[in-house]
């Protein structure tokens, strides 16, 4: 018996994740080129305001290098976009051959991606692609060890918003590169009525059902509408009210099982709260519909990549000599 499979008849967590897959999926869409340009530009300008300083004083402008992008650990890749950005923007000149795609399982010492071009332009964008690449591909890596975890249940994984403030569109692609779901982007895209908003009604006097039915009236049709409870007392409430998903925060397991039988699907359930790699598997077996961790990005461990350069000169025709 598997340890995943150990958690969901016990109830007990697992102490070993469970296996990486071959692969996480089939990759998700590419993000916008300008998103992804924006944001490589933005940390290049922090990182070089007035130019790399080392590489100016210390490489001859006519030395080339190729370099390699090398796994350290195994993991799934994601950040492709990001690299190639990187050299691009740093300045010209530079080739980026991708050796595997996002959403691919690497082992440790694999080579992941080729780089040309000048010497200079390679040590300046080097730091910038590896701290990218190395958070994305942590955050695709720990969210397919999740979704390993769940596998035949009908738990979907999910993130939060606890990303890293003007990073959220790379990290919420890099979960779905680790075969998870994306919750809402933002405050503008759903309504998540949580645990404070339902304390200021309370204050107000205001019966719940009554208000979030008048909530919901003033929406659009497309709008989803989610509220959130902290006991099992709450939800007949909450599904008068019109919830489309009711997210039980912070239940037990077996709470988690009556939440998910007093709703009896008149909505989708979602758990969050306490979902760790050793408890994941138990909240699956309940039968709730989502599982939302911020663990995915709010502590997620950068994998360990590194860039190995071969540097030679060229001669004044531009061929190339090591």
């Amino acid at each position: 018996m598997t340890n995943s499979q150990l958690s969901a008849r016990t109830g007990t967590g697992c102490s070993t994740p469970a296996p990486l897959p071959q692969t996480a999926g089939a990759s998700p869409l590419p993000l916008p080129a300008q998103t992804v340009d924006d944001l490589v530009s933005a940390a290049l300008a922090e990182d070089a305001p007035w130019g790399d300083l080392t590489s100016h004083a210390l490489i001859p402008e006519e030395t080339a290098a190729t370099a390699f992008l090398t796994a350290r650990e195994e993991g799934i890749f994601c950040g492709e976009q990001v690299i190639e950005a990187a050299f691009r923007l740093a300045g010209p000149g530079t080739a980026v051959i991708q050796l595997v795609r996002d959403g691919d399982r690497f082992d440790a010492g694999g080579i992941l991606a080729e780089i040309t071009g000048p010497a200079r332009t390679v040590l300046t964008a080097e730091r910038v692609a590896l701290n990218l690449a190395q958070r994305l591909s942590g955050i695709a890596t720990l969210t397919a060890r999740f979704v390993a975890e769940t596998r035949g249940t009908r738990a979907r994984i999910a993130d939060t918003r606890k990303t890293t403030p003007g990073l959220r569109a790379l990290e919420r692609y890099a979960v779905r590169c680790g075969g998870g779901f994306n919750h809402r982007y933002s405050l503008s895209d759903a309504v998540m009525a949580k645990d404070n908003h339902l304390a200021v009604l309370a204050a107000a006097g205001l019966d719940l059902a009554t208000a979030l039915r008048q909530a919901k009236g003033r929406l659009s049709h497309t709008v989803h509408f989610e509220v959130e409870v902290d006991s099992l007392d709450q939800i007949e409430a909450v599904l008068a009210g019109g919830a489309d998903t009711v997210l039980l925060d912070n239940f037990s397991v077996e709470d988690l099982r009556r939440g998910v039988e007093a709703v009896n699907g008149r909505a989708l359930t979602e758990a969050s709260g306490n979902v760790r790699l050793d408890t994941v598997a138990a909240i699956a077996a309940t039968g709730v519909d989502i599982i939302s961790a911020g663990a995915l990005t709010h502590s997620v461990r950068a994998l360990d990549l590194g860039l190995d350069i071969r540097a030679s000169l060229s001669n004044q025709q531009g061929a190339i000599r090591e």
